[in-house]
């Protein structure tokens, strides 16, 4: 199989310090947090906006990458399922997908809100969330 380099573009802020104390989902408590570029990427901000929903992709550099089924919700009266079917964080790609709702921009750092990543995990990517047309 072909292999593939990411590299990060900066790191979450977050008061979220543990794994375990971490929402499993953003309406579940997610503080406010700061996503933080590295300077070389602050033209690729042009255009964005507070007040935008963004789509984030992080790298959830704590999981374990041999998971492949999970209890749903690590609720162990549950059956297990595979992670596919899953939000969990420890999966083969532990790629993170959070929508977050970006507040201020400050150069290269943004402010957002319902990121229920923790501190230090790396940023790969962010999207503008589209709507689909009606």
């Amino acid at each position: 199989m072909t292999s593939y380099q990411l590299h990060p573009i900066g790191h979450v802020e977050s008061p979220l310090k543990d794994r375990s104390a971490a929402p499993r989902q953003p309406d579940e408590g997610a503080p406010e947090a700061w996503i933080v570029l590295d300077e070389r990427y602050l033209p690729a901000l042009d255009g964005l906006r507070p007040g935008t929903d963004v789509l984030l992709l992080t790298w959830l550099h704590g999981a374990d990458r041999t998971t492949l089924t999970v209890h749903p919700r690590g609720d162990t009266t549950r059956p297990p399922a595979g992670v596919f079917t899953t939000r969990a964080p420890d999966r083969p790609n532990p790629i993170g997908l959070h929508t977050v709702h970006l507040l201020t921009i400050d150069g290269p750092r943004l402010h957002v809100r319902h990121l229920e990543a923790v501190d230090g995990t790396p940023v790969l990517d962010l999207k503008p969330l589209l709507t689909p047309a009606r």
